[in-house]
């Protein structure tokens, strides 16, 4: 198979992923250098925000360093992210503990990231009763859910509540010592790495407070700028990327295996979300998503190019948006429940709310 001179034309089949992949390829070389500098400006970036929380007396100082923290504690998880794909160097090994190690300030177990997000997630992309995130319920199940799931619901997709969703549906059920009802094959694995992120989150704590004793500063406000709030940031800045990635009036959800495998969904269920001032690249690359789920072999350093691409051979096939908060909130506010047969966004009254696909 040889890739195309031309672009594929809109009304024509896609080619096969192979083909696909194919003019992607030269950008999927690796660099443990320069894998191993970004890793290590995040990890410098992240203790001296904590520094900063602990050191600066001024609150407004305290919660730009909290915040901004949680922004780099999303920095190390996109890398964190690349390792577990072993897409961030080319030694198995070495992206295993990387991985391990920029996972840490986010509070996420290595491997059971990498169930539910490379073996579900980007195996069964938007395919209903396999891959479980931000899948939207049908007008019958929803009637079906209990009064209380229905105002979860409810909050999940007002638009203001990813980090929510991200740390209840995700985190706690999925990856906190899961239990068989949420993890069907327990491992040994998944408890050692559950048990690492735990002491490393404890222990994260304990060291702020024993600042704030030896600071004379207050135990419970510090732990507030220290701590929760990085957390807090962190949480609401995942539950937001994996909503935006995949939840458009334009992407499509489906329910039946088949007619999913048909309709090449590592293209047709991602969106690229493009900002201004090159804000993308503050976030590794993630955005640049439907590149990602053609070849997750692709490091984030080269995910833009391989996006770039992507975009010029396969015009008007892949979901592009100009990022705007009036943009996003519209979105959540079309997005709530899905008819499956029609291809088709609902309200949580079951009324239609954009195109049929």
């Amino acid at each position: 198979m040889t890739a195309p001179l031309t672009p594929i034309p809109p009304n024509t089949d896609l080619p096969h992923r192979k083909i696909i992949r194919s003019w992607l390829t030269p950008l999927s070389e690796k660099s443990t250098l320069r894998a191993i500098l970004l890793m290590i400006i995040d990890i410098a970036l992240f203790i001296a925000l904590i520094a900063g929380t602990i050191i600066f007396e001024p609150w407004w100082a305290k919660l730009i360093c909290g915040l901004v923290c949680g922004f780099v504690i999303g920095r190390l998880f996109i890398i964190g992210h690349d390792a577990c794909h072993h897409s961030l160097t080319p030694h198995r090994k070495l992206n295993k503990w990387l991985g391990r190690i920029a996972f840490l300030p986010s509070v996420s177990p290595y491997s059971l990231w990498d169930v539910g997000h490379n073996v579900v997630h980007h195996g069964y992309t938007n395919l209903k009763g396999m891959d479980f995130v931000w899948c939207p319920a049908t007008t019958e199940e929803y009637a079906a859910m209990s009064k209380g799931r229905q105002f979860m619901e409810r909050i999940y997709r007002s638009g203001w509540a990813p980090g929510l969703y991200y740390f209840i549906e995700i985190w706690w059920h999925r990856m906190m010592f899961p239990s068989k009802g949420y993890m069907g094959t327990q491992r040994k694995v998944f408890f050692w790495d559950g048990l690492l992120v735990s002491i490393f989150g404890v222990a994260w704590a304990a060291l702020v407070i024993y600042f704030a004793v030896s600071t004379n500063q207050s135990i419970i406000g510090l732990l507030f700028f220290s701590w929760f709030l990085p957390l807090a940031f962190w949480f609401y800045m995942i539950g937001w990327v994996v909503n935006v990635q995949h939840t458009h009036t334009k992407v499509v959800w489906h329910d039946n295996k088949i007619e999913w495998a048909k309709a090449q969904p590592f293209v047709s269920t991602t969106v690229h979300l493009t900002f201004n001032f090159k804000f993308g690249a503050l976030m590794h690359h993630i955005l640049e998503h439907t590149a990602h789920h053609v070849d997750m072999s692709i490091p984030l350093y080269k995910l833009k190019s391989a996006q770039e691409r992507l975009e010029e051979m396969l015009p008007e096939r892949i979901v592009v948006q100009k990022f705007s908060w009036r943009w996003y909130f519209k979105t959540a506010k079309a997005t709530k429940l899905y008819d499956y047969k029609n291809k088709q966004w609902l309200d949580f009254n079951g009324k239609p709310t954009g195109q049929v696909l």
